[in-house]
């Protein structure tokens, strides 16, 4: 499933993804498979990601269930 939610706060600092990756310490690529939804990627990843967005968690990597959306 494609993370809009990391494209979009990514987006929201003016970051593309070779800025976030660098500040994260992975490469460009990974950004890009995080975003497309090709990479499961590590906690740890996860948790620099929102430290470098200030995001947390649940607003980027939280998976709403299907009938929560259309409630």
């Amino acid at each position: 499933m494609k993370n809009l939610k990391l494209k979009a706060a990514r987006a929201a600092k003016d970051m593309s993804q070779d800025d976030l990756a660098k500040l994260c310490g992975v490469s460009r690529q990974t950004i890009n498979a995080i975003e497309k939804g090709d990479y499961n990627p590590t906690i740890k990843l996860c948790r620099t990601i929102c430290k470098v967005l200030g995001k947390t968690l649940d607003e980027l990597f939280w998976e709403e269930e299907e009938n929560e959306r259309n409630a």
